[in-house]
């Protein structure tokens, strides 16, 4: 099989494991409170970190079978990572690693590996074929570590020659794991021992690429002197060469080892201001591997790997910081003017929108977040409002049943809130629906949020969960409510960009307001995109077809990178509806409806009411839900597919 037709590019051997990332920025360790959890391990950031690049990456260890496991297998899925080989241990927990961030100079980290599934790797899980499925292997040293892992290792690394594949070592030194340090001390980054020393040099010429900073060259050379130790490597080893020199920049040695810097080519950094450094390095061999595994040069793989390096140590976490294709490469068409890539508003903004985790082609959103609508119809039957809770969970199941009913994998969604509704967001979360919560006071002008702080709300919130703020806006209101709105606005597409979450900005023209031409609502969207607010949802009236294909135009002007617009529904009859959904279905940018009260209204009235019991209010809710969906695919039959 030529290196052209191997179905895999690179396969990663060595750590994988979840870390958890202190929040408190300055803080010690031993204070520390909350923490970000992340997929981590130095091979496990290299798979996704090429995975991102574009390179067609795997993943071979073993992972627990356990939570966190899974969550590794996941997270690597869903960026596209082979897992077909990331072997699930039923003996051992997945490793675990705690990080804390003091300065720019202080990372304390501890290390749980004691027996840890990736360390439970054994030659008897190296598969020939997979092997011979890849154009290259890419190993971390850790795994050098250990008779059973390095076994397994060399018996890749004898696989990897055999079939004419690449071979790639990053050296990885970190004295803990290999009981240099007390268990607690996974901080430090050197200490000189004979043992380490030998037990690398008598691997080392299985390798076409050695990766690694000046301290863990020291380390696989034998001496403190940097070039020395690169002498000793080469002594050893036919290797390309590449030592990392900080915020300088890389080294790469293809012959002989100088006698002096100045005879060497440095390949300059990118400057940053340092928040983490904790998987730089990862992110590093990430971009130096695309430019290597599709032989773009040195000089190109080096520049790859230096704006890959800086982008993560601007940045909290490692595999999640990391930069995708997308935004690695329009940095790079730009980088002699972004002098401060961690500052620059569209990269941010790329690196926002390309890590995504699932994507929508089509949504058919059921929304019951009702409040107000829901007290007042029960007591205008009434009914106690704690009953109002229950109707939500029967709404649930009414919506569950429909999207089986229909096919809608990958395209349902409900909006639901949490005064009444909290019981059935539990519920829905984690089986692969969209999910909307609203933030926003009911009928509140000028805008107000029903639960204070949007910090302190999405804190709390699951991570699949998209935030839906409504306001009512007039182009033409006074200066002061405009400012009150933008203003909050703001601070909510602020708090989005902290939390991670996404952001639904759902925008009404007032009632009291008689003025309500078409096209302010083109007016408001330019608006919005001025004051710096990009939604990776709208959810919009429906308006003429002209005014959409004007509205589409402004997005791909804007943010060719928003999700789209949902159709909201204002209890409009079906007729309506479905006249609005024929316009709607010729804009690409329509993705699909939120539509409640058409769907819930009259059943749930007669439902508070008496008139209907549980199992008649999930079926009446059921078929209407259906006959939107009908609608909508009537309209867009294209969007049925997957």
């Amino acid at each position: 099989m030529s290196t052209q037709q191997k179905r895999l590019d690179v396969i990663c051997i060595g750590r994988i494991a979840v870390d958890l990332y202190g929040q408190q920025i300055g803080a010690r360790l031993e204070d520390t409170s909350t923490f970000a959890k992340y997929l981590g391990g130095s091979s496990g950031n290299v798979a996704y970190g090429t995975a991102i690049q574009g390179l067609k990456s795997a993943m071979l260890a073993r992972v627990g079978d356990e939570h966190n496991g899974r969550f590794l297998r996941e997270e690597l899925q869903r960026v596209g990572v082979d897992t077909k080989f990331l072997l699930t241990d039923k003996n051992r927990l997945t490793g675990l690693v705690i990080l804390g961030i003091k300065d720019e100079d202080t990372f304390p980290l501890i290390f749980y590996r004691d027996n840890c599934a990736d360390m439970g790797l054994t030659p008897q899980d190296i598969d020939e074929d997979y092997i011979a499925s890849a154009r290259a292997v890419a190993v971390t040293g850790t795994h050098l570590s250990h008779p059973d892992t390095r076994a397994a290792v060399l018996k890749a690394l004898e696989l990897a020659r055999r079939h004419g594949l690449r071979t790639a070592l990053d050296i990885d030194y970190r004295p803990v794991l290999w009981g240099l340090t007390s268990l607690g001390d996974g901080e430090t980054r050197f200490i000189e021992s004979g043992r380490v020393t030998r037990q690398l040099q008598e691997v080392l010429h299985y390798f076409d690429l050695i990766v690694g900073t000046e301290e863990e060259f020291h380390i696989a050379g034998g001496s403190t002197d940097t070039l020395t130790a690169l002498k000793a490597v080469r002594q050893a080893s036919k290797a390309t060469l590449v030592c990392k020199r900080g915020p300088l920049g890389c080294v790469v040695f293809e012959g002989d080892i100088p006698d002096s810097w100045d005879q060497t080519t440095l390949q300059s950094g990118v400057r940053v201001d340092v928040l983490n450094v904790l998987g730089a390095g990862d992110a590093f061999m990430s971009g130096l591997l695309r430019g290597w595994l599709n032989d773009e040069g040195w000089q190109q793989a080096c520049r790859y790997a230096n704006a890959c390096g800086a982008l993560v140590v601007s940045r909290h976490g490692c595999a999640p910081a990391m930069p995708t294709k997308a935004e690695l490469d329009d940095y790079l068409s730009r980088d002699s003017e972004v002098k401060r890539p961690d500052r620059d508003v569209r990269l941010n903004h790329l690196h926002r929108v390309t890590t995504r985790k699932q994507n929508w082609q089509e949504l058919c959103v059921f929304a019951f977040d009702h409040r107000k609508q829901l007290s007042d119809m029960a007591q205008e039957a009434g009914a106690d409002p704690s009953r109002i809770p229950q109707l939500k969970m029967l709404l649930l199941q009414a919506a569950e049943a429909a999207a089986a009913e229909a096919g809608l994998e990958n395209h349902s969604g409900i909006l639901a809130d949490t005064t009444y509704g909290q019981q059935a967001l539990n519920a829905i979360t984690g089986k692969g629906w969209w999910i909307g919560r609203p933030i926003e006071l009911p009928g509140s002008r000028p805008l107000r949020l029903e639960h204070g702080n949007i910090g302190s709300q999405l804190i709390d919130w699951p991570q699949e969960h998209v935030v839906k703020c409504l306001v009512f806006y007039h182009p033409h209101d006074d200066a002061e409510l405009r400012e009150q709105q933008d203003a909050l606005i703001l601070d909510v597409w602020r708090g989005c960009n902290k939390s991670g979450h996404e952001l639904l900005l759902e925008v009404i023209l007032p009632e009291n307001n008689p003025d309500r031409q078409e096209s302010y609502y083109l007016d408001i969207i330019q608006h919005f995109y001025r004051l710096g607010v990009q939604p990776d949802w709208w959810k919009l009236p429906p308006l003429s077809l002209e005014s959409w294909q004007a509205l589409g135009a402004i997005i791909e002007q804007q943010d060719p990178w928003c999700r789209g617009i949902l159709l909201l529904g204002l209890d409009a009859p079906e007729d309506k509806l479905k006249a609005g959904f024929r316009n709607a279905a010729q804009a690409p940018w329509v993705k699909g409806f939120a539509v409640g009260r058409t769907i819930f209204g009259q059943p749930s009235r007669q439902w508070l009411q008496g008139e209907l019991n549980d199992s008649q209010l999930i079926e009446q809710v059921k078929n209407n839900y259906l006959t939107l969906i009908g609608y909508w695919r009537e309209a867009r039959p294209v969007r049925q597919a997957s």
